[in-house]
């Protein structure tokens, strides 16, 4: 399965992207995924020009790909004013109007206090039920304090396994039908009782 990680921190090194790559990490751990990272940082001018000429450049075309083709997103912003960055809701905007459409997708956050964890659940989530995107219950959240406290290592590794499931879930490529199993080779605890 190919799992995509979008980052959108902009320092080096990022917060942002360290979250991602552990959020990645997990999933490695939980299931066998061929991981690649859209670094949005090195995407910011050829998203600009997208929208002032209709037309990806090369990066910005081989990234849109990756996240159209993936089984699955980990997706990481920085907040800005309570919210997710200009760029990565630019990135997101430029992205195709069905490409994440029964996507699973995990969303994850980086901040200096704990005041911003709501970004999550009043700006993340619902744009990715926009998109129409199957976000993963658990979002996952890191104020500064955060990092080498107790509980951020089991909020990602609860994520990762909810991700992981719904990547189980879904067919390898878009467009592909599910495989149809006949009644009788069904395994036992799916077919009905009686």
């Amino acid at each position: 399965m190919k799992l995509v990680v979008v980052s959108a921190g902009l320092s080096v090194p990022s917060s942002t992207r360290l979250l991602g790559d552990r959020l990645a990490a997990a999933v490695g751990r939980q299931s066998d995924v061929d991981v690649e990272v859209v670094e949005l940082r090195d995407l910011a001018v050829e998203i600009a020009h997208h929208f002032t000429n209709g037309f990806p450049g090369r990066k910005l075309a081989a990234a849109l790909d990756a996240v159209t083709w993936a089984d699955g997103l980990i997706v990481v912003t920085p907040v800005f004013s309570a919210s997710y960055s200009g760029l990565f809701k630019s990135f997101f905007d430029v992205v195709e109007k069905d490409a994440l459409t029964g996507m699973p997708v995990l969303i994850a956050a980086t901040g200096g206090t704990a005041r911003h964890s709501l970004v999550l659940e009043h700006a993340l989530r619902p744009l990715f039920a926009h998109l129409r995107g199957l976000v993963v219950p658990t979002g996952v959240y890191a104020a500064s304090e955060d990092w080498g406290a107790q509980g951020l290592d089991g909020r990602i590794e609860r994520a990762a396994g909810e991700l992981v499931g719904l990547m189980a879930g879904r067919p390898a490529k878009k467009g592909a039908e599910p495989a149809v199993v006949p009644f009788g080779e069904q395994p036992a605890a799916l077919r009905p009782a009686g």
